[in-house]
């Protein structure tokens, strides 16, 4: 039997592929603090979950492709609140930040279009890119520079005739790095001289630390025609399992090209549109007490690596991730380690390795991201778990 070399090239993910040995572990009667995806503890808000409790319709219908006009008007209110301004045919409802992100690539891309992205990346982009055809071309960040990316000289090398677009996650997953308003608009300028589009996603966009301004890509006017915001309510609201998303471009091209697409799924969820709808109503300083304990398990996070010898990394200013690198030769290896053959009073962690993160061969061996998304006490002993569990295995893999 016969499979599809797009398939065939892409790789497991390099997150959920290590569950095996977890499982293994809690069947033991070992306690794991996961600290390796991003699905955060904090409470989704009662108003989605009231929503859908009151929603009484007679029949489940179909609805509308493009998404229902309840949660799009409502989605078009917060931006307007964040001072960026679509109208309500700019936004498109997806199945999550994944479609939207497919829906895109199906769009944008032919076989062997390239699409420049920041490596480290969050690892699926691989699935969304290769799985239509499309290549990355990586842009190589260091941890010694807290991965930033945004050098204009580094990304003009890497486009070529077969460049359709730059993508980026800011605020950054995997490392929390977040652009200036400066790089921001160089970025765009690339984009306008070499006609890209620029693919944002801003699923995090609430997320930005230490009293710094977050901006958009969709604050910049003359950009508009290429610039394509992924947006959910996944991080937002911490609400992951409702598998809402959306695609947010003026291109009104672009527009009717991922409409053909929405109609060839039919609809999202009838139901849990409406409870995203009324996530959309929350007022703005919902987000201030969530974004302060981020902020309070960011700091639990760097400080601790920032004791232990040999570690290096940068204090991300925003979402809810960090990634460093570890004094080790093999971060999977000592994640396996970890789930194995370490513990302290029956209890360890896991977070998730960067190597699946990169897609230039061999790099990111070494490094490790924690996605900070338990509560500052439960953090603190997981990360207390990780020294010494470091400790342990350097002292083995060393002697």
């Amino acid at each position: 039997m016969k499979f599809s070399k797009k398939i065939e090239q892409m790789d497991h993910s390099p997150i959920r592929k290590f569950y095996k040995y977890a499982a293994d572990a809690e069947k033991k009667g070992k306690k794991i603090y996961y600290l390796n995806i991003g699905q955060p503890d904090i409470k989704t808000p009662r108003i989605f979950f009231d929503a859908i409790k009151n929603f009484n319709n007679d029949v489940l219908e179909y609805m509308p492709s493009q998404g229902i006009p309840e949660l799009i008007e409502a989605m078009r209110r917060y931006y307007e609140r964040h001072k960026i301004y679509y109208d309500s045919e700019d936004i498109i409802i997806t199945h999550g930040g994944s479609e939207a992100l497919t829906f895109t690539m199906l769009c944008i891309t032919n076989d062997g279009d390239e699409i420049i992205v920041p490596e480290p990346f969050y690892s699926n982009y691989s699935i969304f890119i290769k799985s239509t055809g499309g290549k990355i071309v990586p842009l190589t960040t260091k941890a010694e520079d807290g991965f930033h990316f945004a050098k204009k000289e580094d990304i003009e090398r890497k486009i070529t005739r077969k460049t359709r677009a730059i993508l980026l996650t800011n605020p950054g997953n995997p490392t929390g790095t977040v652009l200036t308003r400066a790089e921001m608009r160089m970025i765009a300028d690339i984009a306008k001289k070499h006609d890209l589009f620029i693919i944002s996603d801003e699923v995090y966009r609430e997320f930005v630390y230490d009293d710094s301004p977050m901006t958009s890509f969709g604050e910049l006017p003359d950009v508009t025609d290429r610039v394509i915001l992924i947006d959910s309510v996944s991080k937002r609201f911490s609400a992951c399992g409702a598998r809402i998303g959306a695609v947010v471009t003026k291109n009104k091209e672009l527009q009717d090209h991922i409409l053909k697409l929405c109609q060839g799924r039919l609809s999202c969820p009838t139901i849990e549109q409406a409870g995203a709808a009324a996530l959309y109503t929350l007022p703005d300083n919902y987000f201030d007490e969530v974004k302060i304990e981020y902020q309070q398990r960011r700091d639990v996070v760097y400080d601790y690596l920032s004791q232990i010898e040999g570690v290096v990394c940068r204090k991300p200013s925003g979402a809810f991730y960090l990634t460093a690198k570890l004094p080790v030769e093999d971060a999977e290896k000592f994640l396996i380690f970890m789930l194995t053959s370490f513990d302290d009073i029956g209890e360890t962690m896991m977070f998730a390795p960067v190597e699946g993160f990169y897609e230039t061969s061999g790099l990111g061996r070494d490094e490790i991201r924690i996605a900070y998304v338990l509560n500052v006490k439960d953090l603190t002993r997981a990360m207390e778990l990780l020294k010494l569990g470091l400790e342990k295995y350097l002292a083995l893999t060393t002697a």
